[in-house]
């Protein structure tokens, strides 16, 4: 059965179909690698913290939180600026749904601003107060629920984007765009699989800081082998999350996605990168910190989420399709001198962003000898062994 939805804009694509693919794929990716740091790394300083925070508690518990909380306000900002980026693509190739979908729940897609804002604020004084070896859990804890909801508000607007035939019945209970429909049997698996996804992330983060940091050989030692213990458990507990995912689709969808050859690629391709990441921790959680095991579980992050938004973008359009939009049917109309700029354009915009990372880290780097000088002398010990 196909459901009428609106009609698209008139003026063409400037581009072809696939390139907004895979412009969106790997923006998104990036996205969710920062937002995965966030989630999980947010909630883990509020354990540290706590912890920490009592009486006789390891130092490493303490510094470890600061260490990782002094990074968040600046992960928030990759989360931001790299979640515009396919949030519109995403308008360019599925408007007709998704405006649709946004608007049906207004309020709460409009209320995503005002409680960023306040997530972010909270964000600075989790760290201005993890750095002063202050009690700030309750705050973490606080900024981890507000990003939690527009997480869920998120999962429900690019669900409900999928359900055409709910669109009429909800604006009847709701004009004014109140109601978070909470009814659809696949929102809650996305959402629970970004969340254990995002300790599992933070956990491998973990392990990266205990090299990229200059953290003290105590303090790399411990955050090598609790993060690799978050991932290892995380990331085995992100394979079944997935497969409810996959459970809770339609059978017309999940028939589509065993059958078409790039979704399986990218399905079990997925699972393998898993499958390394969880070797990775279990080796982080056995040995010294490693330079290679941090970046080769950084690397395999990054492949995670590229493979995961692949079979991510391959549901919706399978679910679409079947009720009668087809994307590939986009009117098409490309003016290439305009997309050759664009695309330089884009290249150099990642090259920037990859500086401005190097500058971020060698600065933290500064700030933490300053504030720590126990660490530079720690260091000096190690040189003159």
């Amino acid at each position: 059965m196909n459901y009428p939805f609106p009609v698209p804009d008139p003026i063409p694509l400037p581009a072809p179909v696939w390139l907004f693919k895979i412009l969106n794929v790997v923006t998104l990716g990036l996205h969710f690698v920062a937002l995965e740091i966030l989630i999980g790394g947010l909630l883990i300083v509020a354990v540290l913290n706590y912890f920490g925070m009592r009486q006789g508690a390891a130092l490493a518990l303490n510094q470890s939180a600061s260490l990782m909380a002094r990074r968040l306000p600046i992960v928030m900002t990759y989360v931001i600026n790299l979640g515009v980026p396919p949030l519109l693509f995403t308008q360019v190739l599925y408007g007709q749904a998704l405006y649709t979908s946004s608007v049906l729940i207004g309020v709460w897609w409009i209320s995503v601003i005002a409680i960023l804002m306040l997530a972010y604020w909270l964000l600075y004084k989790v760290a201005e107060r993890t750095e002063a070896h202050q009690s700030a859990w309750h705050l973490a804890i606080g900024s981890w629920l507000m990003i939690g909801l527009i997480a869920r508000i998120y999962s429900t607007n690019f669900t409900l984007m999928l359900r055409p035939e709910d669109w009429q019945s909800l604006y009847e209970n709701s004009a004014l765009g109140t109601v978070l429909p909470m009814s659809d049997p696949t929102t809650t698996p996305r959402w629970i699989m970004m969340l254990t996804g995002g300790f599992a992330v933070a956990g491998m983060w973990m392990v990266w800081l205990s090299t990229t940091s200059k953290a003290s050989e105590t303090v790399g030692a411990y955050l090598n082998q609790l993060g690799g213990k978050i991932a290892a458990v995380f990331f085995a507990l992100q394979l079944g999350a997935a497969y409810w995912v996959f459970l809770a689709q339609p059978d017309a969808v999940k028939a589509q996605l065993t059958s078409q050859s790039l979704y399986l690629l990218t399905g079990y391709g997925w699972i393998a990168i898993t499958a390394v990441l969880i070797t990775l921790s279990a080796i982080a959680i056995a040995r010294k910190p490693s330079l290679l095991l941090s970046w080769s579980g950084a690397v395999g992050v990054l492949l995670s989420m590229l493979t995961m938004v692949i079979y991510r973008d391959g549901i919706r359009d399978i679910t679409l399709l079947i009720k009668g939009f087809d994307v590939w049917e986009r009117n098409v109309v490309t003016n290439w001198s305009v997309v050759t700029i664009f695309l330089m354009l884009f290249v150099v915009g990642l090259g920037v962003l990859g500086w401005l990372i190097s500058v971020v880290m060698r600065s933290k780097e500064e700030a933490e000898l300053k504030l720590n000088p126990s660490f530079a002398t720690e260091s000096t010990k190690e040189m003159t062994k």
